[in-house]
């Protein structure tokens, strides 16, 4: 599974931390920002290119169209409404991500079904400090969600990039051939397209219930 439960609430952390959910953007904004990309055939980041503005169009494609689909279990909208807790997740990201684009719009539905639950929204490449404090297999992979205890003002839990399934099939993958191809990257969104948030939304439930 993805989720770790971590204590990395150093002062740096901390500081970190505040100063980008100063900057940080409503998921709303988020979507704005990136379908004002697509007009412009732009992505965000530092970096402009013809494929990451293709990538950009397509997940602002997949993002619409999930905002529009999601739908949950009553046990997971059971599990999400029971949590009392106030707390914040705080996702880095960046708008070529396909892991992104299929996980975001999760981590905002289940966010929407609980009062208690903020979701905010940062750019990656515009907060690298922060980013270099929750990496994955020392890499910095997104999406990235860090989950904070508002109360404490400390991070009970961290998620991503992706789903632990996903995960699963990529490791495999890796293992078989390498590395991973057009042709599988393909295979996996049309994996996520089928598993419509089940284990995205399993995953994140799991680390929320942390104690």
């Amino acid at each position: 599974m993805n989720i770790v439960a971590t204590k990395k609430n150093s002062q740096e952390v901390s500081e970190l931390l505040k100063a980008s959910l100063a900057k940080a953007m409503t998921y709303q904004e988020y979507r704005t920002t990136v379908s004002d990309l697509v007009v412009d055939k732009k992505s965000t980041g530092t970096v402009q290119n013809e494929a990451l503005a293709d990538y950009t169009l397509l997940n602002n494609k997949r993002m619409k169209r999930l905002d529009k689909t999601l739908k949950f279990s009553e046990d997971i909208i059971e599990k999400i409404e029971s949590v009392q807790r106030k707390v914040t997740w705080l996702v880095l990201t960046e708008s070529w991500c396909g892991d992104a684009a299929q996980t975001m719009p999760v981590m905002n539905k289940l966010a929407s079904l609980n009062p208690n639950i903020d979701f905010k929204v940062i750019l990656r490449d515009e907060n690298l400090e922060l980013m270099n404090q929750f990496l994955y297999n020392g890499t910095l992979s997104i999406p990235k969600l860090i989950m904070i205890d508002d109360a404490t003002n400390t991070v009970f839990s961290e998620w991503g990039p992706r789903p632990s399934k996903a995960t699963q099939l990529v490791n495999d993958y890796k293992n078989t051939h390498g590395t991973l191809t057009p042709e599988f990257k393909q295979d996996l969104q049309i994996w996520y397209t089928k598993d419509k948030g089940v284990h995205t939304a399993e995953d994140l439930l799991a680390g929320l219930l942390l104690e």
